[in-house]
């Protein structure tokens, strides 16, 4: 089944076992200057920073080391001699993972691992740097206020209540697998392309010895090089889009040497290993019994529709597929963070030139303000953190200054080149065209494509809400991460942000200990 590198957690089962929430970090019930959700390379680089500039920060991840999915790590009793061989850029994940390892024995850092941040409610004294014009924003909401962060903390069933108060807060939460459905893609065998990258990153396991790589975006070609790096034969990538996209993009593409770089040694990679890139082709269907045996490739329009007579059969035994990447918005947008709609079809943060969002007091870097790569993650991760710092101690970032700009430069540049990628891999209008009637598309539901055919054409649905009023599809375990691309396109709508009251299963005890205020 489709793996994603960013699969809901297992709710506890057990409510009684939770008590009242616990103040969490050294701090105790003191706030911090800063919490920043997520240890991904943005928030990493945020709270090192934050650090070196003078403020006590709380890093809350939901994961048990730091690196978020980019830099994953394998288990120690894997006894892996080099993790950082399956990475990419490992040099800039070590040193900021050794100053956090650094600040945290000095007590400038809290790093609390295993914490599902669920929500952010606003509590407490006036934020002091509330007067900023906040971008998309005129009307006047009151004064930014202390913030508080529920958490599930640890794993079932010993998981607790937590909670972090901060003066300010930066949302690094990163992003999940875009997938769009066809025949086949619930057998056992077909993952996600980054949940292929996950199982060798951090379980050092192949999905298959023979795997396609298919969908569309640059994942494609780091999956494809390090599976086939890995030992796996790879007999093709299938890339749905065309290179020739990026003929328009020229200035941007020079104006960033290090990525024309990193591109020229996956292609490198790729013709070592004998791996056959076919572009312009899509998987349509994946066929086997008891596991996928082989998947059916066809040739595409500019629209994306199925070519009739192009469609030819290869043999495997695992298909790794993917449309590139989601950006994870629900603590964001549970605050009221204005949204914008990005290149590649997805929904994003609207964020100003310092990382704010449209809420004072609530930062964001990396991922969910479109998707960039860890390189501009790390950058705006940096950028956030002098940001924050000059909002709560404008005197003591003077001598900074000019780091600030620097980072804002590269930013812009970084920002480009990801627009740039996000508009040559955007999914094209046609696609649909290769999803029959009774091809499953909200798997936890199976809830098949015909079915929201029905709705949006005989029942009027026009969204993806009614539709799932209508269907049930997207109310099932993943609350629609995995097909909601897909629902919202058959039913001919735009794509909208996720907006849910809680980012992750919540224990009904941890509810229920919640003082009333915050209810």
């Amino acid at each position: 089944m489709p793996t994603s590198p960013s699969d809901p957690n297992e709710p506890s089962r057990s409510a009684e076992r939770c008590g009242p929430p616990q103040p969490a970090g050294p701090f105790g019930a003191e706030p911090v200057d800063l919490a920043v959700v997520g240890a991904g390379p943005a928030g990493l680089a945020a709270a090192v920073t934050a650090a070196g500039l003078g403020l006590r920060v709380a890093v809350l991840d939901a994961g048990d080391r730091p690196g978020g999915q980019f830099y994953r790590h394998p288990a120690p009793g894997l006894g892996a001699d080099r993790p950082e061989a399956l990475h990419h850029g490992w040099s800039e994940f070590a040193t900021r993972e050794a100053a956090l390892r650094t600040h945290e024995s000095a007590g400038r850092i809290t790093y609390l691992p295993l914490h599902h941040v669920w929500t952010v409610v606003p509590g407490g004294a006036a934020w002091p740097g509330a007067g900023h014009a906040a971008p998309g924003r005129t009307d006047a909401a009151g004064p930014a206020t202390e913030w508080t962060l529920h958490a599930v903390a640890g794993h079932a069933p010993e998981e607790r209540a937590a909670t972090v108060a901060a003066r300010a807060v930066l949302i690094a939460t990163g992003a999940y697998e875009r997938q769009l459905p066809f025949p086949g893609w619930t057998l056992p065998g077909v993952v996600g392309a980054g949940g292929a990258q996950a199982m060798l990153k951090g379980g050092l396991v192949l999905p298959g010895r023979r795997v396609v790589v298919a969908g569309s975006g640059p994942l494609l070609l780091a999956v494809a090089g390090s599976l086939a790096a890995a030992g796996a034969t790879v007999p093709a990538v299938v890339e749905a889009a065309a290179y020739t996209a990026y003929a328009g993009r020229v200035p941007t593409l020079l104006r960033n040497p290090g990525k024309l770089v990193e591109a020229a040694s996956y292609g490198g990679a790729l013709a070592r290993h004998h791996v056959r890139l076919l572009t312009r082709h899509a998987v349509t269907e994946a066929h086997g019994t008891g596991r996928i045996e082989a998947v059916t490739v066809t040739r595409l329009d500019r629209d994306w529709r199925p070519l009739p007579g192009t469609a030819r059969r290869i043999p495997c035994d695992a298909l790794a597929v993917g449309h590139g990447l989601v950006p994870q918005l629900e603590l964001a947008t549970g605050l009221g963070c204005a949204t914008r709609p990005s290149p590649d079809g997805t929904v994003a943060l609207e964020v100003d030139a310092e990382q704010r969002t449209s809420v004072p007091g609530i930062w964001s870097a990396g991922e969910t303000g479109g998707i960039g790569g860890a390189g501009l993650a790390l950058t705006e991760g940096e950028l956030a953190a002098y940001s924050v710092a000059a909002a709560l101690r404008p005197a003591a970032d003077a001598p900074r200054a000019r780091r600030p700009e620097r980072l804002a430069r590269r930013r812009a540049r970084l920002r480009a080149f990801a627009d740039a990628m996000a508009a040559a891999h955007r999914p094209g209008e046609g696609w649909t065209g290769w999803l029959r009637d009774d091809a499953v598309v909200c798997r936890c539901e199976e809830v098949p494509a015909g079915r929201i055919r029905e709705a949006a054409e005989d029942l009027g649905a026009r969204d993806a809400r009614t539709v799932k009023l209508l269907t049930r599809a997207g109310m099932g375990w993943c609350q629609g991460r995995m097909c909601g691309p897909a629902v919202a396109a058959l039913a001919g709508a735009e794509p909208a942000a996720d907006r849910r009251p809680f980012s992750c299963p919540v224990p009904l005890g941890h509810l229920a200990e919640l003082p009333a205020t915050d209810r």
